[in-house]
């Protein structure tokens, strides 16, 4: 079978708040990127997400992540960057070039210069009864309440405590649901105070040093069954979902078969493309950039995707590498300042040593 091939100086896969920003430096610096996504609207997860960020300006402080989305595409129009919608990289081939999957046919791009965006996925969690319908991933319920405007059930427990888990509980209580309690096995919450007293003040529990023992339903979830870890006690909960916010997994397969190395870091969901402080990668001219570079905030994926633009360019041939420096210095400012504040601050001293040695 042949394939159409189509030429381009910087190819951006992923349309979220990396692949954006990353697109939106790269044309600042007379670069002409073409931009693919295999959903129908670009702006990714921040399209689901209703709440404020908070922060700087440049992360879009006081404004909600749907409409720091919906900006970023707007931006991109005015620029005149090109967004491929409906469009899936569906391979990433050791020459370089891009096996592209839309609705009307399949072709092959070339790209002198390639920036993966592609993000992170849910992580499942196993327990029996764990395959019945109204168990879902924390973002998969958000996507059906603030996307689609359907409520994935009406008493809900939670598991995880992170920032997800706890963001998607406080927006299921005012789409109209109640949460039957958060789970969570650690023995303290992990996410923000700001997002936990919210649940507090509401008088949801969040039950530290507790685990899922089993779900209960023949057609879907009646119950579920939770374990005091430190008593052994085990306590019922009638509720029709339950909602699973137990970490992501960067989506790393594009950049697996282009032949980037991996490593693994626990912290920031697994393995991930291995890079360099610039987002480049062990491949030359491929470069990463959001949660498949290490799974962090939005507002991260948005300084790490100028990064990207930055290193891009600069291989191109198209900014000076002293100019590139001190944009450069300025954006890795704010991202040492963000990561201070998440409590990611990762750098390669204080990984583990079998992180470090974990590599493919």
């Amino acid at each position: 079978m042949s394939y159409t091939c189509e030429e381009r100086d910087l190819v951006v896969i992923g349309a979220g708040p990396a692949g954006l920003c990353a697109a939106l430096e790269a044309v600042s610096h007379k670069c002409d990127p073409l931009v693919l996504d295999e959903n129908h609207r670009g702006g990714g997860q921040l399209l689901k997400q209703v709440h404020k960020f908070f922060g700087s300006h440049h992360h879009g402080a006081g404004k909600r992540g749907f409409q720091i989305g919906e900006e970023l595409v707007e931006k991109c129009e005015e620029k005149q960057v090109e967004i491929r919608l409906n469009s899936l990289a569906a391979a990433f081939f050791q020459d370089g070039s891009i096996l592209v999957r839309d609705p009307k046919k399949i072709y092959l791009l070339k790209s002198k210069a390639t920036i993966i965006a592609t993000g992170a996925v849910e992580k499942p969690l196993a327990f029996p009864g764990w395959t019945l319908p109204g168990v879902m991933g924390a973002g998969g319920a958000q996507t059906l309440m603030n996307v689609h405007r359907v409520l994935p059930g009406r008493r809900i427990a939670m598991v995880g405590s992170g920032n997800v888990g706890l963001i998607v509980a406080y927006q299921l209580v005012q789409a109209g649901a109640s949460i039957a309690c958060i789970i969570e096995v650690d023995d303290k919450v992990k996410g923000y105070q700001v997002h936990r007293d919210k649940l507090r003040k509401l008088g949801i529990k969040i039950l530290l040093r507790h685990r899922v023992v089993r779900a209960e339903g023949d057609d879907c979830v009646r119950a579920v069954l939770v374990e005091d870890m430190q008593t052994g006690r085990v306590f019922r909960y009638k509720v029709d979902g339950i909602c699973l916010a137990v970490g992501m997994s960067p989506l790393v397969e594009l950049p697996l078969m282009r032949g980037c190395e991996l490593e693994y870091n626990l912290r920031l969901g697994g393995w991930v493309v291995r890079h360099d402080e610039n987002m480049r990668t062990s491949c030359p001219n491929v470069y990463v950039a959001g949660d498949v570079s290490g799974v962090e905030e939005a507002s991260i994926a948005m300084e790490e995707g100028r990064l990207a633009g930055i290193s891009a360019c600069v291989d191109l041939g198209l900014i000076a590498k002293g100019k590139a420096q001190n944009k450069r210095k300025e954006i890795l400012e704010r991202l040492r300042e963000l990561r201070a504040i998440s409590g990611k601050e990762v750098g390669e001293d204080q990984r583990s040593s079998e992180e470090r040695n974990l590599t493919v």
